[in-house]
């Protein structure tokens, strides 16, 4: 099993990697819920692996939460907090997340609030989540305004990745985690991304060591980040590469499904890709490589690519206005200088930007 530590003093914590990670963790989860702790888990991730998680814990109250984005929300989080604190759980205790990254950034969300903060544990079913939201202690809700914008840093205990978990991922949930493995190694890796470029189609057929290896890439790239940056202060915004446009974009899709977030963000790197190229940073070849990459694995990377989508630049544009990282007013956005060059570019200009979305609507 491999071992990915995220160094932040007394809050460090491992990140677990490997086949079998869940039962090899056995020791360490039962050690983290021995006072009183309960598991919030996806309705449809549990049906499946339900026997597995409780021969790890047992003696766990199990709230279960329906799959889907639209469980992200104020209902949601008010009856899962409320079922937690019926099931008697304590500061001492931990909130175990059991599903992909709705189900981590609720259930975070709830035990950095509950009794005004008490223990979390991530065991991550899908990828996206174990190569991206379940490392970092990003918690969140969505609001009426936007994806995201109610929300905690927490930071998890442990996080337990167990690759079997993979096998029952659906072939479209699996292609939007791969996504965030393509977003990591545009960051800041181009080593990385050359050998995604070599062995991608391993890594998404289920081969166990190029999935370990393209896992522990992931989470080792984002434990140095977070390290350095745990609150976003500065470098951690990188990992928003994709995701001002991709969020603007699962707005207009209403988080219904039709849109998952890794597509989402691969769409959105896409754009991203091409606006560099807009404004002169990027050489039309290197956008071309990011271009290739997503679409060899199957994901958007225009909008047409979105059938049922039916917006304006004037529409996106509102939507990127409510992004996070929005200071003063004024747009920020990660762009790219190079493959594995990201940087992040502040007062980003709002007519140039109306511009280029003008165009982007028309390819």
């Amino acid at each position: 099993m491999r071992i990915v530590p995220v160094d932040l003093g007394g809050r460090s914590y491992d990140v677990r990697i490997g086949a079998g990670a869940l039962s090899s963790s056995r020791e360490v989860l039962r050690a983290l819920t021995e006072k009183p702790s309960a598991i919030v888990a996806d309705a449809a991730v549990l049906a499946l692996h339900r026997d597995q998680l409780t021969a790890i814990l047992p003696d766990l109250p199990i709230i279960e939460v329906a799959p889907g984005e639209g469980s992200k929300s104020w209902s949601e989080f008010e009856r899962v907090t409320e079922a937690l604190l019926a099931a008697g759980v304590e500061r001492g205790g931990s909130v175990v997340a059991f599903g992909g990254g709705v189900v981590g950034d609720l259930s975070g969300f709830c035990a950095a609030t509950l009794r005004r903060g008490c223990g979390f544990v991530q065991i991550p079913t899908t990828l996206l989540s174990q190569v991206d939201s379940s490392v970092g202690g990003k918690t969140a809700i969505n609001s009426a305004a936007g994806k995201n914008l109610v929300g905690a840093f927490h930071q998890p205990q442990v996080v337990v990745i167990d690759t079997d978990l993979l096998a029952t991922l659906p072939h479209r949930e699996l292609l939007a985690g791969y996504a965030e493995v393509i977003k990591t190694a545009l960051l800041g890796d181009p080593g990385f991304f050359s050998w995604l470029e070599e062995r991608g189609e391993d890594v998404i057929a289920g081969d166990p060591e190029a999935r370990e290896e393209a896992i522990g890439q992931s989470c080792a790239a984002k434990a140095a980040i977070v390290s350095e940056d745990e609150r976003e202060a500065g470098k951690r915004a990188l990992l928003n590469l994709g995701h001002t446009f991709g969020h603007a974009l699962e707005a207009e899709g209403g988080y219904d499904g039709r849109l998952l977030h890794g597509e989402a963000v691969a769409l959105g790197m896409a754009m991203a890709a091409r606006y560099s190229v807009v404004r002169g940073l990027l050489a039309d070849d290197e956008a071309s490589r990011v271009i290739r990459v997503l679409e060899a694995a199957g994901l958007p990377s225009k909008l047409s690519d979105l059938d049922w989508l039916e917006t304006s630049a004037e529409t996106l544009l509102g939507h990127m206005r409510q992004d996070k990282k929005v200071e003063s007013g004024q747009l920020t956005l990660i762009l790219l200088r190079a493959v594995g060059e990201a940087f992040i570019a502040k007062d980003e200009d709002a007519a140039s930007l109306l511009a280029f979305l003008k165009d982007e609507t028309h390819l």
